[in-house]
């Protein structure tokens, strides 16, 4: 297994590109088996992840041909579409049950492992599930597996318990081609769910409502190719912007849209971070002292859960105690034990951990359990005395594009080893 070793202390400095959003471009390229004709899909970041959906599309006899950052994708017309998304490709991204709704809604049948994953919650499907019997589908639950089939869905009004991101993908893709008006009520606002709809729109769908807490989508009998370009990823974008402000940097990050990260900004703001936005690039000018900065992770708009992990390497600086409440996944704080490894000094009680900053990190090999943590550690060893030596880097490969080689532009000692 590949490992990163980190020499810490060294400012950050330049710019950084963003590449294209990870969680916009899987249900994009899984939101292709509504249609048989040629799709192109631009900007899609190469991760693990996107190797996995792309061989799941390719394992339904749909035919992918990827190139760097563009991935064609065509229906296959010698071979049978296949319904059954296998445990063995599922188990390696949750993202994976998304097939269940595109599926269902044009061929009226699937059969979908239930998910893996990042080990951060235990994230259940009943929410999908739920959904699917709205529309009409028939649910078996089945030596691990979700089998859905129905005659054609019909349209309906869901009211999420959960404004669910990838609930809402997945009855936005099966609303699509069903039978009359859906409205998804209590829906997830995050700029994800907009990128598919206009994703989908471009390819013949009718939707009103992306990115309030109320969409509403009008069923057609057909969907069309095209050519869209995925946005640029968020998280990454605070990954880097707090990367610069822990090593007191001053960083240029290009192709992001700021709006998407204004609870992110404001909180770095008010850290005593200076924040200037233009319409596709971020500035930040970091200092010396860091103010803490309580946060409370919430669904879109509110602060993401997707950054709380490196959050806390920012307050665990700062120049006093902060607390951090995780409102989304109930295990999300994995990371922990690590951090103290490296002599953070951190508290967890249940949801909240609190932050007693001024902390003196100091490297020491720690353990990824997951994509976000895996960042975080990143992160601290960027301003850890000495070397940390990360394992298990494999998490960080699928969602973060070029990230030693990005770190390495911006002035960080950073670099990959294999065992």
């Amino acid at each position: 297994m590949d490992k990163i070793i980190i020499e810490g202390g060294y400012s950050l400095s330049g710019e950084v590109n963003i590449s294209g959003s990870k969680n916009s471009a899987l249900p994009i390229l899984i939101s292709t088996i509504l249609t048989d004709e040629r799709c192109i899909i631009k900007n899609v970041p190469e991760l693990k992840d996107i190797e996995t959906a792309v061989s799941l599309l390719a394992y339904m006899n749909k035919k992918v041909i990827r190139k760097k950052n563009v991935v064609e994708i065509i229906s296959d017309t010698k071979k049978n579409i296949k319904y059954i998304a296998p445990y063995d490709l599922v188990k390696k991204m949750r993202a994976s049950f998304l097939v269940a709704g595109p599926l269902l809604a044009k061929y009226g049948k699937a059969e979908v492992s239930l998910p893996g994953g990042c080990a951060i919650g235990v994230r259940p499907v009943d929410i999908h599930i739920e959904g699917f019997k709205k529309l009409g589908a028939n649910v078996e639950l089945r030596n691990g597996n979700v089998i859905l089939s129905c005659k054609k869905l019909s349209g309906n009004n869901i009211i999420l318990r959960y404004p669910s991101v990838g609930a809402t993908e997945n009855l936005i893709m099966a609303s699509c081609l069903a039978k009359g008006k859906t409205i998804i009520k209590n829906s997830a606002r995050e700029p994800e769910i907009v990128d598919l709809c206009n994703f989908l729109v471009s390819i013949g769908a009718k939707i009103v409502g992306a990115g309030t807490d109320s969409i509403t989508i009008w069923g057609v009998d057909k969907l069309y190719g095209t050519e869209y370009t995925v946005i640029p990823d968020r998280i990454e974008t605070g990954t880097y912007l707090i990367a610069g402000a822990i090593t007191s940097g001053n960083i240029r990050i290009r192709n992001c849209i700021p709006k998407h990260l204004t609870s992110v900004i404001t909180k770095l703001k008010r850290a005593g971070l200076k924040v200037i936005c233009d319409t596709n690039s971020i500035t930040l000018i970091g200092k010396k002292k860091i103010k803490p900065i309580d946060i409370v992770t919430e669904p879109y708009p509110g602060f993401p859960t997707d950054l709380q992990a490196q959050w806390m390497i920012l307050m665990c600086i700062a120049n006093g105690r902060s607390i951090i409440k995780e409102s989304v996944f109930e295990n999300r704080f994995m990371h922990v034990a690590e951090l103290q490894r490296l002599g953070a000094k951190l508290h967890i009680s249940d949801d909240t951990v609190i932050v007693e900053g001024n902390s003196k990190l100091i490297g020491a090999p720690v353990m990824v359990s997951d994509l976000r943590a895996g960042a975080a550690l990143v992160l601290a060893g960027l301003v850890a005395k000495g070397k940390t030596i990360i394992h298990r880097v494999y998490h960080l490969d699928r969602g973060y594009e070029n990230l030693e080689q990005k770190l390495r532009n911006l002035g960080a000692k950073i670099y990959r080893i294999s065992d």
